[in-house]
């Protein structure tokens, strides 16, 4: 989807080519447990294959919330799950181990955004707000923006309580032997279809986080000794 747009550089890391030892692995974190110098190691690893360079990265304390920001240059968000930005050479980071990362592109004004959404923000409607952003502030088109929903965990292996399962409609969440699970990429794709965006103009992985344990990191899975991966979205210089 996003590869037709020259000027635009977008990627998402794997479990595979870090030099951290077994879980870590391709490990971009530097909050799960993992040696620093390691993390170092394979974030520039993971951006120089992309060739950027990491003082122009934009990174973000993930926190499960509804928060989002407008990011004037590369720099570091305490507390927020979606940034965006217009500039140029600002590479917008979304870490991930299960939640359902979202990258936005409006190729008309080259506006980037990187959301990442959990139950939470996904129950908050994290993306509907973060296309509302881009609506407000550069009254943009959304049958213009372009977007790509990233590796996450599937329906079939995200499995919730009751508490949680009750929030979302019939349609994203089912119930199983008793069981709840909720659909996150197909709540978000419907976010972005309530939008405005056309469904032609929506990629969405379908990679499974949980499932793919030799590509993929999973919290969920793997617990605390879970890496992160991290997917880049950024317009070149």
């Amino acid at each position: 989807m996003f590869g037709k747009f020259p000027e635009l550089v977008f990627g998402f890391s794997t479990k595979q080519g870090g030099v951290s030892p077994e879980p870590f692995c391709m490990n971009l974190s530097a909050s799960v447990g993992d040696d620093i110098e390691n993390v170092k190691i394979n974030r520039r690893i993971f951006f120089e294959n992309l060739g950027i360079n990491e003082s122009n990265v934009t990174y973000q304390k993930q926190i499960h919330s509804t928060t989002i920001n407008y990011s004037p240059a590369p720099s570091h968000f305490e507390g927020c799950d979606a940034v965006y930005t217009d500039i140029k050479n600002n590479y917008l980071a979304v870490s991930v181990a299960d939640c359902i990362p979202v990258f936005l592109y409006y190729p008309v004004k080259k506006i980037i955004a990187g959301i990442h959404s959990g139950w939470k923000g996904t129950f908050g409607k994290i993306v509907t707000a973060t296309v509302e952003k881009l609506k407000s502030r550069f009254s943009a088109d959304p049958s213009e923006i372009y977007a790509y929903i990233g590796p996450g965990i599937s329906q079939e292996r995200y499995e919730v309580g009751p508490e949680v399962g009750k929030l979302f409609s019939s349609e994203v969440s089912i119930k199983r032997n008793g069981k709840y699970f909720v659909d996150l990429k197909k709540d978000n794709f419907n976010q972005l279809i309530n939008s405005g965006l056309k469904k032609e103009n929506i990629e969405v992985s379908d990679l499974c986080t949980f499932t793919e344990k030799e590509l993929l990191h999973s919290y969920r899975r793997d617990g605390v000794r879970s890496g992160r991966m991290f997917g880049v979205i950024g317009i070149k210089h």
